[in-house]
């Protein structure tokens, strides 16, 4: 045990100190305290947004198709490496740049792109930039792309990323909260959506630098370790699998509080109005009062596969009919008398009111009657 647990701690700083050495942009010592800006002190210089609880929802490109997300600032550059935007629900293929102003050149703005990874601005290392110097006089983010779909800025920090912080930052991304997913059954992160080192592989290259050293002891100074055991080896493994399974089991503790918070004492029906797809259900709990009893053939459409399938579960036992690959609606051709359509946030769906006629995508129009319409959906019956 005791050579164990000696070959463990040996690797384990070999490792942290090699990734330091590799991670840390500058000084590894500083007394500068990471600055923050929450997103109420941001301000959306062009393009559209809106403030919430989680943060600001930039929504919408203004000319040329960007938007501007600024914040003035004073601090010296000099303490500080790296700046990081805390974002969420970033497109994949959005264009993103850093762009600051420093007292140097007042009148220039230095621009640096930024990587989109796992919907999220990754944090940029500014220490080797010649610009990055003097007195940084304001920061702004600058995006070009699709904004259908609102992007969450929740702050911005600018860090001195000394070999503290970076080990902080390690840590937290290994223990951030993961609720529940679509696919917890199958997987699991560990930790935050992105990491810059994933625990699974930092734990694997201690053991497998444990395992060289205990190997060249074994066969050189034998005196040391004595011979090799392969229970030795076999405990390394145990080790690092029994680090990876406390913050699992931590996890699992925070997801069933979160559960017993949003659901205990309920009832079934307030169960529902409080899940993911408690607008959906709240929506569709409408439409079922305004259909005739079953069986009736009701077609469900959205332009999102889960609103598809969720909506199509919470209109059974009708006889619903929806599409599971694709974003279709249903052949017009083929709607008869007495068919109902269900639509939820599907764009291209079109209604006359005066002429009771219904048509989507551009289509042949239909005799239909409007029954009930709230949030972004609506039912119709087929005439």
């Amino acid at each position: 045990m005791l050579v164990g647990a000696s070959l463990f701690a040996v690797s384990a700083l070999l490792c942290i100190v090699g990734y330091l050495f590799v991670s840390v942009p500058g000084n590894w010592f500083g007394s500068s305290p990471t600055l923050r800006w929450t997103a109420a002190e941001l301000a959306v210089t062009q393009g559209s947004g809106q403030a919430s609880a989680e943060g600001l929802r930039v929504s919408a490109p203004g000319a040329q198709g960007i938007a501007i997300v600024s914040i003035q600032t004073s601090f010296r550059s000099a303490g500080y490496a790296a700046v990081a935007w805390d974002t969420a629900d970033v497109p994949n293929d959005l264009a993103a740049a850093l762009v600051w102003r420093n007292d140097y050149e007042p009148g220039r703005r230095f621009t640096r792109p930024l990587t989109v990874e796992a919907r999220r601005l990754l944090p940029i290392t500014l220490a080797d930039d010649p610009n990055w110097i003097g007195k940084i006089n304001g920061l702004a983010l600058i995006v070009r792309g699709d904004l259908s779909q609102p992007m969450l800025i929740r702050g911005v920090e600018a860090k001195p990323m000394t070999a503290a912080q970076v080990l902080h930052d390690r840590v937290r991304e290994w223990l951030a909260f993961e609720p529940w997913s679509g696919g917890s059954i199958n997987s699991r992160n560990g930790g935050a959506d992105a990491q810059d080192l994933p625990l699974p592989f930092a734990l694997a290259a201690i053991v497998g630098v444990a395992l060289i050293i205990y190997a060249v002891l074994a066969r050189w100074r034998p005196q040391t370790v004595g011979p090799f055991r392969p229970l030795i080896a076999g405990g390394l493994f145990v080790c690092a699998w029994f680090l990876l399974d406390v913050p699992w089991q931590w996890n699992l503790a925070r997801e069933a509080r979160a559960t017993f918070k949003q659901y205990a004492g309920k009832s079934w029906r307030e169960r529902h109005l409080a899940a993911e797809d408690g607008p959906l259900f709240a929506f569709i709990e409408q439409a079922r009062a305004k259909l005739p009893p079953p069986p009736v053939r009701v077609f469900m459409a959205a332009d999102a596969l889960y609103f598809r399938d969720r909506g199509a579960y919470h209109l059974y036992p009708y006889n619903v009919y929806f599409d599971p690959y694709r974003n279709t609606m249903p052949d017009a051709a083929k709607l008869r008398s007495g068919d109902y359509l269900v639509v939820f946030r599907r764009k291209g769906v079109q209604f006359d009111p005066a002429q009771k006629k219904l048509r989507w995508d551009g289509g042949q129009p239909l005799d239909a009657e409007i029954l009930f319409a709230e949030g972004g959906g609506a039912a119709f019956a087929i005439h």
